[in-house]
């Protein structure tokens, strides 16, 4: 089985929203995971725009990276800058991958909801293209 975590600064919104499509498209092919360097709780809005596309992440939790140290990831996947930097160094041959999407919410002339959805959409198409690439042969 293969073993996937996601990691953002506050595992609030974009880890989240990934955990949620990478496990959809992987199905029984992996288990994912998501936290966070500074964890605070999942964003409501997170929940909201994932329930518009059919996707259910109301049973997520935020947890601190610290929790998963112990286990062997074949792929971690970075989805902020911060979160790039503070990575810890996993035990595993993990694949490190980084892939910065926009902070929900924080995004200049663009209202909440709206760039949620946006970047629910890029989380989308990424995770699906990573299920696809890595996972075909599982």
């Amino acid at each position: 089985m293969t073993r996937i975590l996601v990691l953002c600064t506050g595992n609030s919104a974009r880890s989240q929203m990934a955990e949620g499509y990478l496990q959809f498209f992987a199905g029984d092919r992996a288990d994912v995971y998501s936290a966070g360097v500074a964890p605070h709780g999942v964003n409501p809005l997170s929940i909201q725009v994932m329930a518009e596309d059919g996707i259910d992440i109301s049973h997520h939790t935020s947890n601190h990276v610290d929790e998963y140290t112990a286990i062997p990831f074949e792929y971690v996947i970075t989805v902020c800058d911060n979160a790039r930097e503070q990575c810890p160094f996993f035990p595993s041959s993990a694949e490190m991958i980084h892939h910065s999407f926009p902070d929900p919410g924080h995004q200049p002339g663009v209202d909440a909801l709206t760039s949620f959805r946006q970047v629910r959409d890029q989380i989308k198409l990424f995770s699906k293209e990573f299920i696809d690439a890595r996972l075909s042969d599982n």
